[in-house]
């Protein structure tokens, strides 16, 4: 079978599967309204999703052994299919969210198949240009949801950002019956089921999933909820390691671990990944709370990034096997570590094109990163291991997007608070800063017609605002500037990944 026709047959329904984690976000005020729900209620649609997903990612190796890999592809795609003809038809919240449940057990498991299904189909030779095809849908899917999700409610509604995936599972069923085939140590086969494994991972990923995406609106740990829930995730995940180093069949199998280069390789992907969401969370924020942007026109300053991705995978494909990968690797991270150190710059009065540019920049860096990073660390896995390997390496990933998002939200906050009280202690009648914006205030309100005690008090009205907006682009560099060293403290990790041929296994400590 052609390659490339294997490429678009798994690459479909992934593409979909990673835009619908985020194609959600923008619909929730229609579907809390549709469905008679609070806005805060509504969030669990997309907290279901993502807890599915992550408990069903890192066991992707272990059902495709136990399934078959052909079939458990099949059984996956159905599922996805089914589950989005029911969200879209759901009658109630809790409703939309059983069937969010499902939609994302059914699409946890098309990122890590996909990923191992390429690096089997092309030849080593052509490694750079099949992760480079991969690295669209990963790159492109967490942009596109909001994107698309958007432009459909409002258009149609918030029911075809789930019926339009019926047709495409459909397309993608038919496509996986004749392009892909098991090779024969992917075919079905008999093993014990590791019972305690797979209760202890559903516990500990469901329940960080919940905390990360939760954690921020419920004040993280002066909820009794969020602490609980990370006493059950770590105590599960503790014993969860325990268990699956002493299992015989574990689920998931963590002596790969021992790898060195496939240990570092993880590492700096999740950071990666805790860097690139945070930036795309924190980009959107900035331009429509502080700048006053419309979300067409946050979406115009996202779209070159995007552009510059697509030309950096494909330039970064040809070139991995014509240089050394550490490199490419070397020169994408220092490019979005400058590219975020940009970002930390901007302040209320950046023009379009100086908000842009670091974008660009970023796109262009996350591209020279992916394929590297992710060829190196999957070529020292044995192709036996490979669907272990690559259901862990994209659980870290989904995960390093999450802490990413938890954490900037969460610094945002605390840092807007910090800089506002600090602020705040220059607002004295001694201050020639703080007499002069009460003039100026006074003389605006006065000539549109308010005078008096009220426009003493509307003054200090327009002085706060403007302070709170100050405050708040404060927090929001100190974001960008801890976001930018974290991401050049990566650079020393390079030393430890080494590129094998595939199908070698990695050195062992």
């Amino acid at each position: 079978m052609n390659k490339w026709i294997v490429a678009v047959t798994v690459m479909v329904p992934t593409l979909i599967e990673i835009i619908d984690t985020s194609v959600v976000n923008v619909s929730l005020a229609h579907i809390s309204g549709s469905l008679s729900a609070g806005v805060d209620e509504s969030t669990w649609t997309i907290t279901s999703y993502l807890v599915a997903n992550a408990i069903i990612i890192p066991i992707t190796g272990w059902l495709s052994r136990l399934f078959g890999r052909k079939l458990y592809l099949l059984v996956s795609v159905a599922i996805f299919t089914a589950s989005s003809l029911f969200c879209g038809l759901a009658w109630s919240l809790e409703s939309l969210i059983f069937f969010r449940v499902f939609q994302g057990l059914g699409g946890g498991a098309l990122q890590p198949i996909s990923q191992s299904i390429l690096l089997e189909t092309f030849p080593p030779r052509q490694h750079g240009v099949a992760m480079a095809f991969f690295g669209l849908g990963i790159m492109f899917g967490p942009i596109l949801g909001p994107i698309v999700g958007g432009w459909i409610t409002d258009n149609w509604s918030w029911h075809w950002i789930f019926f339009i995936n019926v047709p495409i599972g459909m397309l993608s069923i038919a496509l996986t019956m004749m392009a892909i085939h098991d090779p024969p140590y992917m075919k079905r086969t008999r093993m014990p089921i590791d019972y305690a494994g797979l209760v202890l991972i559903a516990l500990g990923l469901g329940c960080l999933q919940i905390v990360l995406d939760k954690g921020q609106r419920e004040d993280w740990f002066s909820s009794g909820l969020i602490v609980w829930l990370t006493v059950i995730s770590a105590a599960s995940l503790v014993l969860f390691v325990v268990s699956e180093l002493r299992a015989k069949a574990p689920v998931v199998n963590l002596r790969i671990f021992r790898n060195v280069s496939f240990s570092t390789g993880n590492t700096i992907m999740f950071f990666t990944f805790f860097n690139m969401f945070s930036s795309i969370v924190l980009l959107p924020l900035y331009l429509q709370n502080l700048m006053g942007y419309t979300a067409t026109l946050a979406g115009l300053v996202l779209g070159p990034g995007s552009l510059a991705t697509v030309v950096a995978l494909q330039t970064a494909g040809q070139l991995y096997n014509r240089i050394n990968p550490k490199f490419l690797l070397l020169f994408g991270i220092l490019v979005v570590a400058y590219s975020i150190h940009l970002m930390s710059q901007f302040n209320l009065y950046a023009s379009f094109g100086a908000v842009m540019w670091p974008r660009v920049l970023l796109g262009f860096g996350m591209g020279f990163i992916f394929i590297p990073l992710t060829n190196t660390t999957l070529s020292t896995v044995k192709k036996e291991d490979m669907a272990n390997a690559t259901a862990i390496f994209n659980l870290l990933r989904n995960l390093g997007g999450s802490f990413g998002v938890a954490f900037v939200t969460t610094m945002l906050t605390r840092q807007s608070q910090i800089h506002q009280a600090r602020l705040i202690d220059h607002l004295t009648p001694f201050d020639p800063a703080y007499r002069a914006a009460l003039e100026r205030g006074r003389a605006l309100l006065e000539h549109y017609a308010t005078a008096g005690p009220a426009s003493e008090r509307g003054a200090l009205g327009l002085i706060y605002e403007d302070l709170v907006r100050q405050a708040s682009m404060l927090a929001f560099n100190d974001a960008f500037f801890l976001l930018a060293v974290l991401m050049a403290c990566l650079v020393p990790l390079l030393i430890f990944l080494r590129k094998g041929s595939p199908g070698q296994a990695g050195p062992m400590h």
